[in-house]
């Protein structure tokens, strides 16, 4: 309540004591302005103080701001875009010795800010010089353009970093780089694939996979969860060296355009060594050829995704599938005079093995006739049965993103006919990976083996296929092949070796039909034979050994020379002792 000017009481007890009660109104009036007074000051005071905080509070932040724009670096528009940050961490990749296949490199990527340039024609002059790939026209124009952030170079070494930064130019500018390095270089290029920057910014960039091992495993290697730990692979880079060294020469020697080997061991499925030439480097992966034959370009894998009639190697299904059923034993006698006729069609063989021949000899010479005979008698339902157990229906499951795409080519309608020529290769086509994996199955015991890329500390429990007694029946005749039969150039590599050469005419890529001097010649092969643990395939296009009068292209000239040299190199890699045989003649193997 407001205190009256004029208190009665106050007024009736001055005018007793004779004061001038005026006064009383008067000090009253002047106490209520102080007051007054008073409260509009700090009133004042309060706003003043309330404004100058908000005044601060607001310079505080666009000074803040202006400084973080002033000291950072720009930033490319496409990777600011994004609000997910770039994680660059990309785990290693080793060999089953733990030897470093692929791992990160921190380099440096060069970009520049045209706007931020003093004298932007020097600098193009003094970057083209620098860098080989560079065109000075195309840099000045960039440089006196109106774009504001563009790429230089992505990747640059220190050497090329210290040159840039002599030119002096305060517009280029470097930002950090976590690159993929494959310090073996060619040596497993199609396994490992290759890998390349997705999205970048100054500051990073994410490292990606390309092909192969590296875009299979995208995941795994760039999951922060698994803390680094990097992806250990089945093969071994000395055994890859070697095999890869023997191939480059054998494919030189034999005049082939192309060669492909695969060492996988029998009882895990592994995948020791993978080699497919022409090659490539992976820290410099070529661009995929846009025309022409895709087999031709380095970048094709002729293990996986090479799919070819593998020839006389499918004589060994047929007659393991003949065995299993009961319908023949090693011993029984097939008619192999010719030709066998089909309607038009006539079936020969390519020497003549005389009118009958056992069921180890139509696999020891190679008859096409026998083995077709045989294969009459199994029928095509379970013929066909039969090849899908084994795989040759549907890609390899190998850990390749390539594999899906390389899928069996069979024939339309499964005749007799195709029936017959199916059972020694011909119209029917499977990668040599197909091919291996299938080998293992029927060597290493009958029982399923699926090809891997990882490193597996156990052996495969598949499916059973044949029975051991089959597996140790068929084991016998690829011995013989090589020491009686077409593949006798792999007799003397120190080793017990087992195998079926096969030589197919190759099919033309235009107008159908099969070229007349052209072939893809193919071993299948396994050793020790006395406890079968690795199985090579070495398959070579359009081969051809000179030496002679004549040009020689079957596999027993071309293919079997190469893999028992190869044998030769890995074999002690692979901790075998070799076994000791008297000296013997050189013997000519028989063609095919």
């Amino acid at each position: 309540m407001r205190t009256p000017l004029r208190p009665l009481a106050r007024i009736l007890a001055a005018r007793q004591r004779g004061e001038n009660a005026d006064r009383i109104e008067a000090d009253n009036i002047r106490a209520r302005h102080e007051e007054m007074r008073d409260r509009m000051r700090l009133r004042a005071q309060s706003r003043l103080l309330f404004t100058a905080v908000l005044f601060l509070a607001g310079f505080t932040v666009v000074g803040t701001r202006m400084a973080v724009l002033a000291s950072s670096e720009a930033v490319e528009p496409r990777a600011s875009a994004s609000s997910a940050a770039i994680v660059a961490q990309r785990a290693n990749i080793e060999d089953r010795n733990g030897r470093v296949l692929a791992t990160n490199l921190i380099t440096n990527a060069l970009y520049a800010q045209p706007h931020l340039m003093i004298e932007p024609h020097r600098a193009a002059t003094e970057l083209a010089a620098i860098f080989a790939d560079l065109k000075q026209e195309e840099l000045v124009e960039d440089f006196t353009g109106n774009r504001k952030f563009l790429w230089v170079k992505k990747k640059i070494s220190p050497e090329q970093m210290q040159a840039v930064h002599d030119i002096g130019e305060p517009g280029l500018l470097f930002g950090p780089r976590e690159m993929r390095l494959y310090p073996n270089g060619r040596l497993g290029a199609h396994v490992l694939g290759g890998a390349s920057f997705g999205r970048e910014g100054v500051h990073s960039a994410e490292v990606i996979g390309t092909a192969g091992i590296e875009k299979a495993f995208d995941d795994y290697l760039r999951d922060p969860a698994h803390e680094g730990a990097p992806l250990t692979l089945s093969l071994d880079m000395t055994v890859q060296q070697a095999m890869r060294r023997v191939l480059w020469g054998g494919m030189k020697l034999m005049n082939a355009k192309g060669a492909t080997a695969v060492l996988m061991k029998v009882d895990t499925g592994e995948v020791i060594s993978l080699v497919s030439l022409p090659d490539f480097d992976p820290n410099n992966r070529p661009r995929p050829a846009l025309e022409g034959d895709p087999s031709d370009s380095p970048l094709f894998n002729r293990a996986v995704q090479g799919v070819y009639e593998l020839g006389s190697t499918f004589k060994v299904f047929t007659a393991a599938q003949a065995l299993e059923l009961g319908l023949v034993n090693p011993n029984t006698l097939l008619e192999t005079k010719g030709p066998l006729t089909w309607g038009r069609y006539k079936i020969r063989d390519y020497n003549d093995y005389g009118d009958i021949l056992t069921v180890s000899d139509v696999i020891v010479k190679s008859s096409n006739i026998g083995t077709a005979r045989m294969a009459l008698n199994i029928g095509a339902a379970r013929q066909k049965d039969f090849l899908s157990q084994l795989g040759f229906f549907d890609p390899t499951p190998v850990q390749l993103v390539e594999a899906p795409g390389a899928k069996p080519i069979l024939p339309k309608k499964w005749s007799e006919l195709h029936t017959m020529t199916v059972s020694y290769g011909h119209g029917i086509a499977a990668s040599p990976l197909h091919l291996a994996a299938a080998y293992a199955t029927v060597v290493g015991g009958g029982t399923l083996i699926e090809p891997t890329l990882i490193k597996r500390d156990t052996p495969q429990n598949g499916p059973r296929i044949i029975s051991e007694r089959t597996a140790a029946q068929i084991n016998t005749m690829l011995s013989a092949v090589v020491t009686e039969g077409t593949a006798s150039f792999a007799k003397d590599t120190g080793y017990l070796v087992g195998g079926k050469t096969g030589t197919a005419d190759k099919p033309k890529t235009r107008g159908g039909g099969y070229y007349k001097d052209k072939v893809i010649a193919t071993f299948a092969s396994a050793f020790p034979m006395d406890d079968p643990q690795y199985v090579l395939v070495v398959t070579l296009d359009e081969p051809s050994e000179n030496s002679g009068k004549k040009p020689r292209r079957t596999a027993g000239w071309t293919a079997v020379p190469v893999a028992a040299e190869i044998i030769k190199r890995t074999a002690p890699l692979l901790g075998l002792r070799p076994v000791e045989r008297p000296a013997t003649s050189k013997v000519t193997p028989v063609k095919h």
